[in-house]
C-alpha cells in the first residue's frame, strides 16, 4: 500500500498535468505536507506555484497551479472565511470547532487554520464547503453561534510568543535545542536522534545541523521556536541567540 508521501507526490504529478491547461489547488495541507511539497516541487523546477491560506502567516495552505499564461494571485485561490460569533463569556477553543467541523463529516483538508479570539472565530475554508457549513453549523457544542461567510477587520486569534535570550556555543542544532528547552547538549542530542525534533517542518536527526535567523523548531512536547538573532559573539566567544516560543 502507498504511504501518505507516495499519495502526496501522485496528487503532486496530477496537479502540474492539470495546470498546464488551467489552475487547480491542492489542500489545505499541514505544515509538513507544504515542506514536502515545496521540497518536491524546488527539485522538479516545473510549473508556476504558490502557497497561500486565506491571510498571511497562515499554517495551514492550499498549493496552487497556474498555467504559463496566468499570473499566480492570492486571489485565484477558492478559499473563504468562515465567521462565527458567539458570547464572549462562552470560552470555546480550536478543539472545540474542530470537533463540531469533523463531525459533520468533512475531510480535514477542506479546513485552513481555526482563528479563535473572544466571543469570535474565524475559519478559512475550501470555498465549495462554505454552503454546507454555514446551513448545518447552528452551535459549536452546547453553545449557540452566528455564522457567515464574509470577514472584515483584523484577524482573531493572533499569535502570542514568549521571548527568550542567551548565549549559545555554536549555531549547532543541539546547541539551540539545548537552550529553548532549558536542557543539556547531551540530553538535546538525544531528543533529535529520538526523531522528536524538525527543523521548518522536517524531521532533523543530525546534531551538527546549522540552524540559521528565521528557522523554525518544533520539538514534540515542548514546543515551536522561531530563531530570530544569531549573534554577536560574546567576548568568551559564545554565541547571542534571541527567540521565541509559540504561546
Amino acid at each position: 500500500m502507498p504511504n501518505d508521501q507516495e499519495l502526496l507526490t501522485a496528487r503532486l504529478e496530477d496537479h502540474l498535468k492539470l495546470s498546464r491547461k488551467r489552475p487547480c489547488f491542492l489542500g489545505f495541507l499541514d505544515e509538513a505536507q507544504a515542506a514536502f511539497c515545496q521540497d518536491y516541487l524546488s527539485r522538479r523546477r516545473e510549473g508556476t506555484y504558490l502557497f497561500w491560506g486565506g491571510h498571511e502567516n497562515a499554517e495551514r495552505v492550499m498549493l496552487g497551479f497556474f498555467p504559463d499564461y496566468l499570473e499566480s494571485d492570492p486571489e485565484l485561490f477558492p478559499i473563504t472565511p468562515f465567521a462565527l460569533s458567539y458570547r464572549a463569556e462562552d470560552e470555546l477553543i480550536h478543539r472545540n470547532f474542530l470537533g463540531t467541523y469533523m463531525a459533520l463529516g468533512v475531510d480535514r483538508s477542506v479546513i485552513g487554520d481555526i482563528l479563535v479570539g473572544e466571543g469570535q472565530c474565524v475559519t478559512f475554508l475550501r470555498e465549495e464547503m462554505g454552503e454546507y457549513f454555514l446551513q448545518n453549523i447552528r452551535k459549536i457544542g452546547r453553545v449557540g453561534v452566528k455564522t457567515s461567510l464574509s470577514w472584515e477587520g483584523p484577524l482573531p486569534g493572533a499569535h502570542e510568543f514568549l521571548e527568550m535570550s542567551g548565549v549559545v556555543a555554536s549555531q549547532r542544532l543541539d546547541c539551540l535545542i539545548g537552550f529553548v528547552c532549558r536542557t543539556s547538549r547531551e540530553k538535546a542530542a538525544g531528543l533529535i536522534t529520538a526523531g522528536l525534533v524538525s527543523l521548518n517542518h522536517r524531521e532533523c536527526l543530525s546534531g551538527s545541523q546549522r540552524v540559521k535567523e528565521g528557522d523554525l523548531l518544533s520539538v514534540r512536547r515542548q514546543g515551536r521556536f522561531i530563531i530570530d538573532q544569531l549573534g554577536p559573539l560574546t567576548s568568551k566567544g559564545r554565541l547571542v541567540v534571541k527567540c521565541r516560543k509559540y504561546q
